[in-house]
């Protein structure tokens, strides 16, 4: 079923395979023109209609697998599909006693990520087609769908075809060199191996941090907001959100547990988390709450360590927040920027101190200018029309590659001492650019990333 369970106007069940025309003729009662919908009834075994709607039968290899693919759509109701997917199965069971000829294939359901899997394994797309299909799916911003967009139609998968063949052009002179070590003429000068390689690595470095702001659009950024009680925590991502998702007291310790809403910023996603307010407690629940504050607070790409500006001279909160600002330095890996926020800035204007920002999110005050702070702590620097879509692994690829030509760069300067191990420099680079769009790739690997697409696709 490549259709969303549940009730809806149309559901689609889709088949792929290998000489699927006898199921064709058993469920619709006659042969179909390739490509072409036509409008019938989908029939049970004893001639009986389950439904009507269209059906579209793509020969193979010219279809989204690369295989025969049979395509039905039906009134989207979830026992009309289930009693046409059972139809299917029926009919493949066992050759249909009424329709001579050769026997019917013999079908199962999909596996999540079938179809995609298929089609990647038919050289239909590329692995990271395949991943932007699933990217695209799971888009939760319209800059995130259309960088998907943008490497579903090959715009990354290209960026990476051309490193390849600069990188590929290299390798072929060191191996030159090093199969015919007696010829007088040097092939790495000659060609301006030097320069190839500085070109190259340029090239690696500005397709990385495309991919990063890809990356940043798939996965977003999670901001945590720190500090002590009734700094204004809750308010701060009511405020943020536009809607009142946290309950907003006087009452100290209102927060008991982290509270997460997602929002975007420019088409990034920020993952806002609030947390109970960070102070000594003898209430149980209250220090669950603080502690699961502190988890919060390690596993965050940025801190918001809140301030509250009427309270800045009182000698009491003073000292407590000494204490806060002790704890966060402790705890937050020097990776994680935390942003000072001086809030309430309505009831108390005053300087800030140090490089701190000031807001009101009872006002709505200095919002604008927090939002775009957290896209330059996130690293946001790219239009999103110029981004495509990328992963993790990707980066990590990509980053592989950045190393390998480092130590080529150094294994070139010594020329014929260190051909050999130039050679093998360049072809683990060639490597690891593969891995990003499927040529190398481990079956391990292509079962962890098809494994998480949905069914049907």
């Amino acid at each position: 079923m490549a259709t969303a369970p549940g009730r809806g106007a149309v559901g689609i069940i889709r088949v792929s395979g290998q000489g699927l025309e006898p199921l064709v003729l058993a469920l619709c009662g006659q042969t179909l023109k390739p490509r072409q919908a036509t409008y019938l009834r989908f029939l049970d075994p004893t001639g009986q209609p389950i439904d009507q709607g269209l059906a579209i039968f793509f020969p193979a290899p010219h279809s989204f697998t690369g295989e025969d693919v049979l395509e039905l759509q039906a009134h989207g109701g979830p026992v009309v599909l289930q009693l046409l997917l059972a139809r299917c199965l029926a009919a493949a069971a066992a050759p249909c006693p009424d329709q001579p000829g050769p026997l019917l294939p013999r079908l199962r359901l999909a596996q999540p990520g079938e179809f995609s899997q298929r089609a990647f394994l038919n050289d239909k797309i590329d692995l990271a087609q395949a991943e932007a299909i699933a990217d695209l799916i799971d888009a939760s911003t319209e800059a995130a769908a259309r960088s998907a967009s943008r490497s579903l139609a090959g715009e990354f998968s290209r960026e990476i075809g051309t490193l390849l063949e600069a990188l590929i052009h290299l390798r072929m002179l060191v191996e030159a060199t090093l199969d015919f070590p007696e010829e007088e003429i040097d092939f790495l000068q000659k060609a301006d191996a030097q320069g190839q390689l500085t070109k190259l690595q340029t090239s690696v470095q500005t397709v990385l941090v495309r991919a990063r702001q890809g990356a940043l659009l798939r996965e977003g950024i999670t901001v945590v907001i720190a500090g002590q009680p009734n700094a204004g925590k809750s308010s701060l991502l009511n405020a943020l959100a536009g809607a009142e998702l946290a309950i907003v007291t006087p009452i100290a310790g209102t927060t008991r547990d982290k509270v997460q809403q997602t929002i975007q910023i420019e088409g990034v996603p920020v993952h806002v988390v609030d947390t109970a307010g960070l102070r000594d407690s003898d209430d149980e629940v209250e220090k669950i709450g603080i502690a699961r504050a502190w988890n919060a607070i390690a596993e965050a790409d940025a801190v918001l360590f809140l301030h509250d500006m009427t309270r800045m001279n009182a000698p009491e909160y003073i000292a407590e927040e000494s204490m806060v600002t002790r704890l966060i330095v402790q705890k937050v890996p020097e990776s994680v920027p935390v942003l000072d926020v001086w809030n309430k800035a309505d009831a108390a204007p005053a300087a800030v101190p140090g490089a701190g920002l000031a807001l009101s999110a009872k006002t709505g005050a200095g919002l604008d200018a927090l939002r775009h702070r957290l896209l330059e702590l996130a690293g946001w620097q790219a239009a999103p029309d110029g981004v495509y879509m990328a992963r993790e692994r990707h980066l990590q690829a990509l980053h592989r590659v950045q190393d390998h030509l480092k130590q080529a760069a150094t294994l070139l300067q010594q020329q014929a001492q260190a051909l050999d191990l130039l050679a093998e420099e360049l072809r683990l680079a060639q490597n690891a650019l593969g891995e990003i769009t499927g040529q190398f790739s481990a079956e391990d690997l292509l079962g962890v990333i098809f494994s998480k697409f949905c069914i049907g696709k």
